[in-house]
């Protein structure tokens, strides 16, 4: 029970980081990224469980195999990462 919290816990940080690094909204960004992109992170990476940084990099890997929804979040987010360091430049 505690491995499969443990794993799940990091399957859904991985998640979160890979759809909402540098989000204007991270509390909102994480629970849409969660709530579209859970189904695929396990069915495309659950294999990289527990390995965060795997998981990510598997996720980004396999961007044009994700469903809509978790493409969609992923698409904007990393829009917002481009625009903040634009805006840092």
């Amino acid at each position: 029970m505690t491995i499969h919290r443990t794993s799940k816990t990091a399957l859904l940080f991985a998640i979160a980081l890979a759809a909402t690094t540098l989000s204007a909204r991270p509390g909102l960004a994480f629970s849409e990224a969660q709530q579209m992109c859970t189904g695929d992170a396990m069915r495309l990476c659950g294999h990289e469980v527990p390995n965060v940084q795997r998981i990510t990099a598997c996720m980004v890997r396999n961007r044009a195999h994700v469903s809509p929804g978790c493409r969609a979040v992923m698409e904007r987010e990393g829009a917002a990462r481009r625009r903040a360091a634009s805006a840092e430049r």
